[in-house]
């Protein structure tokens, strides 16, 4: 079992989403005790007999003026038995891409819905988003039970229909999981309530603890996007030529053979440093420099790969897009394309789908994108990029689009069709021609 799981929360308004992540931090005992008499100070003013734990995660006041959370906030906390990094995410529709944001990395996600309205618009769409990300696992957690007087036959009615949406998305039998819960009381959190002596599966935090998660893709082929080229020119030093970034999937040994991508120049590892000194092998997530045993024209943008395992770089990318914008995408925009550490010009030839998150269903070729849609198209970019399906990497799958003019974000981007409905209506989309 792995010790570190990344997770992600996400719901919709007043779900109770920063009321659990606050019960969950305060019964594992992960909060300061002067943040919890700063809480309870709060609490007290505003008439509280008992701590209001949503504040120990809205952190800025502006925020909890507003009664709403704007940001992605990550917090840590562990247990004897796992370390858990959690993305909070917020709940307005017009925020989804906070939750493309929060949900990127994560291993499972946490779906929140009020017992009393059940699975709603928003749910689908995050679930949607979910299995888009390609998120293996999600538990749904079905809120404020107490407030139907823990009824039994109304979690039944929303846990069928989520997994049954949730089925739909393509997650298979098992990895979704409907829990009853009470935030505010704490009821099937931590510990076992007995007003629901119905429901025999674990608690939330028990789920968490024990859930199997797939590692980091240490065994994946090597990916290294080059963040820059290290030449320090010091007497001590003068032919030094080190290659600094993160290793973005698989693992690389001294001795390998690898491959310079696009311009497919090949060499060896010759050495693996770090700031502590040499190593002889490092895997995905660590931040390392490479030193080759040519002298190569190598520089930022440019991915070492695996020689016998390299993508083919391709300036045409088949791949799906979640919007971001509220300026919609049409056919014959240009944008700007990053991926990895490069980022190049891009021309959107075709927007060849367009998928209704609640319809479960796909409309061809649409006019455009709206804020929070989800579609496929093909971009054209102005220099070959070393893609991977995202399916396979979803590291090196993932890019994002980028406006030309302000620099800000427009869409998260992965290469391919990791939605089943997504590739059973259409097979054009791939990661290259």
């Amino acid at each position: 079992m792995s010790s570190l799981l990344r997770l992600a929360t996400a719901g919709s308004v007043d779900d109770g989403k920063s009321t659990l992540v606050g019960r969950l931090l305060y019964d594992t005992k992960s909060v300061l005790a002067d943040q919890l008499d700063a809480v309870t100070r709060a609490s007290v003013d505003r008439g509280l007999s008992t701590p209001d734990l949503s504040l120990l995660v809205d952190g800025l006041r502006s925020e909890r003026e507003q009664g709403i959370t704007i940001d992605v906030a990550y917090r840590y906390f562990a247990t004897p038995r796992r370390t858990f990094v959690l993305a909070d995410t917020p709940g307005h529709v017009q925020y989804t891409r906070n939750t493309v944001t929060g949900a990127s990395t994560a291993q499972l996600a946490i779906l929140l819905v009020d017992a009393r309205k059940g699975v709603i618009e928003q749910t689908r769409r995050h679930a949607a988003v979910l299995a888009l990300l390609g998120v293996p696992r999600l538990v749904l957690a079905v809120n404020k039970i107490d407030l139907v007087d823990y009824d039994e036959e109304t979690f039944t009615v929303i846990a069928k229909e989520f997994t049954d949406h949730a089925t739909s998305l393509g997650y298979p039998a098992g990895s979704v999981l409907s829990i009853p819960v009470s935030a505010l009381v704490g009821d099937n959190v931590v510990e076992h309530s007995g007003k629901t002596p119905w429901y025999e599966g674990p608690t939330l935090l028990e789920h968490l603890e024990t859930v199997p998660v797939a590692p980091d893709p240490h065994d994946a082929a090597f990916r290294f996007p080059v963040q820059y080229v290290i030449r320090p020119r010091t007497p001590e030093h003068p032919d030094y030529r080190g290659y600094a970034g993160q290793v973005a999937a698989g693992t690389v040994r001294r001795g390998d053979q690898v491959v310079v991508l696009p311009a497919g120049l090949r060499s060896t590892v010759e050495r693996i440093d770090t700031a502590d000194g040499e190593l002889e092998e490092a895997a995905a997530g660590r931040s390392v420099t490479l030193l080759l045993a040519d002298d190569l024209d190598i520089s930022r943008g440019d991915v070492i790969a695996a020689a016998d395992d390299a993508p083919v770089p391709t300036d045409e990318l088949g791949a799906t897009l979640a919007w971001l914008s509220e300026k919609p995408l049409r056919p014959g925009a240009r944008v700007l394309v990053k991926h990895g550490t490069r980022t190049v010009q891009a021309f959107v030839e075709e927007l060849s789908t367009r998928f209704d998150e609640q319809k479960l269903s796909t409309v061809d070729s649409p006019e455009a994108l709206q804020l929070n849609e989800i579609g496929q198209v093909r971009l054209r970019t102005a220099e070959p990029l070393p893609v991977d399906d995202y399916a396979v990497n979803r590291r090196t799958g993932s890019f994002l689009v980028i406006d030309a003019g302000d620099g800000t974000t427009l869409a998260a981007g992965l290469v391919g069709a990791p939605l089943p409905v997504l590739r059973s209506d259409r097979d054009v989309v791939s990661p290259g021609p």
